[in-house]
């Protein structure tokens, strides 16, 4: 089974008491045969179509001594020739969720776009700017000029009320065919492991999703906004009834980050977390599995001010317990900087209470950002000194310290690095900081070694 992300579907699911203000099963044929039209021609209005045109510049492949399969595997970024350009184009779908021309939709749909059309359900088109891409959400802002016109648009529901069963529509335009309606149940909430995502907690739902539906909505009987579709499990490519929403209540705060203009600062807990797994529950006394355990924690943590160690299980944030990681970082990316949470946490076979105040990656050394240029296999790289506050935006351990590649631009090094690996050595001086990197690459040299960490993997190799 394979991970499909779909180019963009608009889920909408019609308002409109169905069978009235509480959630009910059908309780006779009269009810079986009521519809869902209602609730569509409500909310179908506010589900668009995204058009994105990306121009690619894609190399041709030539021999050469890097065709050796040991270079493709240090190297799989790795092409020479000259560049070719290539305009492609995807279709996905968006949702209107403030009436003066704000849509979201995800960000692999207007990734990389040099052009961004969205076509409303009443056939006009507009030429739309993106007020802001969240990779790491998966989630993009886009604003379209409507002058003083006020478009239909979308609530966004309390996804945390969210259960299992819930009637969910779906609205979007799967494949290019058009405005297309689906229904289904939302399936199981706080889904994770299924990538797309840093934060992962998705709502999934058996209404059909297809390629064209990601970045569409998914609604609630009343109409409100419950989450934003982003992928599918498919060994076809095609639905198979399981279907992925990020919840409303993250895409709430990437809206209100575009609104206010501001930067999207997350809260940082400093540390490095596993799950919990069936034999450390029973060598920590718990009856299941559940809990993040603290493997390492930052000293300017707040868990560690609050007096936290390696060992301890977080338990629950805030009286919502936690079965693994991954909602412990979805807790923190629905959350603000200073606000103040409840941990409960097991030390040996106590349980304890501490409240904490949700604080941004520190940057304890200035970043000096500096774009290698010049005539060496570094050209084009963007490096910075590390700091937790670098770490956390490239996603690595916050204990990481020395220098990071945090961008690559068009140069010799784009073939040979990539964005987060960590220099450690050239030519067997280690670099700890960007400084000490400059000086090395004024040397002259008729080559150059190099050590660096990417992931959990140490390379080292040299360039002529």
């Amino acid at each position: 089974m394979r991970l499909v992300a779909g180019f963009v579907i608009g889920l909408v699911l019609a308002v409109g008491p169905v069978w009235g203000d509480s959630n009910n099963v059908p309780r006779n044929k009269s009810d079986v045969m009521m519809s869902f039209a209602p609730l569509v021609k409500r909310t179908a209005p506010a589900v668009v179509n995204v058009y994105a045109k990306t121009v690619e510049r894609q190399q041709q492949p030539q021999q050469s001594p890097f065709d050796d399969p040991f270079f493709k595997q240090l190297f799989p970024q790795l092409q020479l020739g000259p560049p070719k350009e290539r305009v492609a184009n995807s279709l996905g779908s968006g949702v209107i969720v403030d009436g003066k021309g704000i849509i979201v939709t995800n960000n692999h749909v207007i990734h990389g776009a040099t052009d961004i059309r969205v076509v409303l359900a009443d056939k006009r088109e507009f030429a739309a700017k993106v007020m802001v891409a969240d990779e790491k959400t998966d989630l993009a802002v886009l604003r379209i000029d409507v002058a003083e016109e006020n478009l239909p648009s979308l609530t966004l529901a309390n996804s945390d009320n969210l259960e299992v069963g819930d009637l969910v529509l779906a609205i979007g335009n799967p494949f290019g065919v058009g405005q297309t309606v689906t229904s289904g149940i939302i399936s199981a909430l706080s889904r994770t492991n299924v990538g797309g995502s840093d934060y992962q907690s998705f709502i999934q739902t058996d209404a059909a999703i297809n390629p064209g539906n990601s970045g569409g909505a998914l609604v609630n009987m009343r109409g409100e906004l419950i989450g934003i579709n982003s992928m599918i499990f498919s060994r076809s490519g095609g639905s198979v009834g399981l279907g992925f929403s990020i919840p409303s209540n993250l895409v709430a705060t990437v809206v209100q980050s575009a609104e206010t203009g501001k930067k999207i600062i997350r809260p940082w807990m400093g540390g490095e977390f596993q799950n919990v797994s069936q034999d450390i529950a029973d060598a920590l006394g718990l009856s299941r599995p559940e809990g993040v355990l603290i493997v390492s924690l930052n000293p300017l943590s707040p868990l560690a001010k609050a007096g936290l160690k390696s060992g301890d299980v977080i338990m629950a944030m805030d009286g919502k317990s936690l079965e693994n990681a991954q909602e412990l970082n979805y807790l923190l990316g629905v959350s603000h900087v200073g606000d103040a949470k409840l941990i409960e946490y097991r030390r040996d076979t106590q349980t304890k209470q501490v409240s904490i105040s949700l604080v941004a990656a520190p940057e304890t050394v200035e970043r000096h950002d500096l774009t290698i240029e010049g005539r060496n296999p570094f050209g084009g790289v963007v490096v910075a000194n590390l700091s937790p506050a670098v770490a956390d935006e490239l996603g690595l351990l916050s204990s990481a310290t020395g220098v990071a590649i945090t961008a690559i631009k068009v140069g010799p090094g784009q073939q040979f690095f990539g964005r987060g690996d960590i220099l450690q050595q050239v030519n067997g001086v280690p670099i700890d900081t960007v400084e000490t990197l400059k000086r090395v690459l004024q040397q002259p040299s008729r080559g150059w070694t190099v050590s660096l960490q990417r992931g959990n993997q140490k390379l080292y190799f040299r360039l002529g």
